[in-house]
């Protein structure tokens, strides 16, 4: 991505997966970017957000009833919760992750959402989806 230590804040979680509390976090830091540069952005447009999700991620586990059971009872989380953080094939959960972010009508339309996955086998990002602005 180009980026350099402190160039952008970073959320992170267990599959890279957009939970409410992300979304929350998300709206609360475009909140903040208007209010701190707001005027000063071109286009009016405050940010990109990159959802990437990545090979051979552990929550793929989450998958299997029995290992989902364990880890529920392990971490007092719901089964469906931790059903729905899996990632399979992160092309497919960084689709959904990405739909969500953009469906929020918590986040300022002045955002954009891009969706990328990190093969961990070759070192390379590709980009799954374009930014784009929210509908709403």
């Amino acid at each position: 991505f180009g980026l350099r230590l402190g160039d952008a804040p970073v959320i992170r979680n267990a599959g890279g997966r957009v939970t409410q509390a992300v979304i929350e976090d998300i709206a609360y830091i475009g909140f903040l970017a208007e209010q701190l540069f707001g005027g000063q952005l071109e286009g009016d447009r405050l940010f990109e957000v990159a959802v990437l999700h990545h090979t051979q991620c552990g929550t793929g586990l989450l998958a299997d009833p029995g290992f989902r059971r364990q880890a529920a009872e392990a971490t007092g989380r719901p089964e469906a919760a931790l059903e729905a953080s899996a990632v399979t094939d992160p092309y497919i959960s960084v689709k959904a992750d990405v739909e969500r972010l953009l469906a929020s009508p918590m986040l300022s339309p002045k955002v954009r959402v891009s969706g990328h996955v990190y093969d961990v086998d070759t070192g390379r990002v590709t980009t799954a989806l374009d930014a784009q602005y929210p509908l709403h």
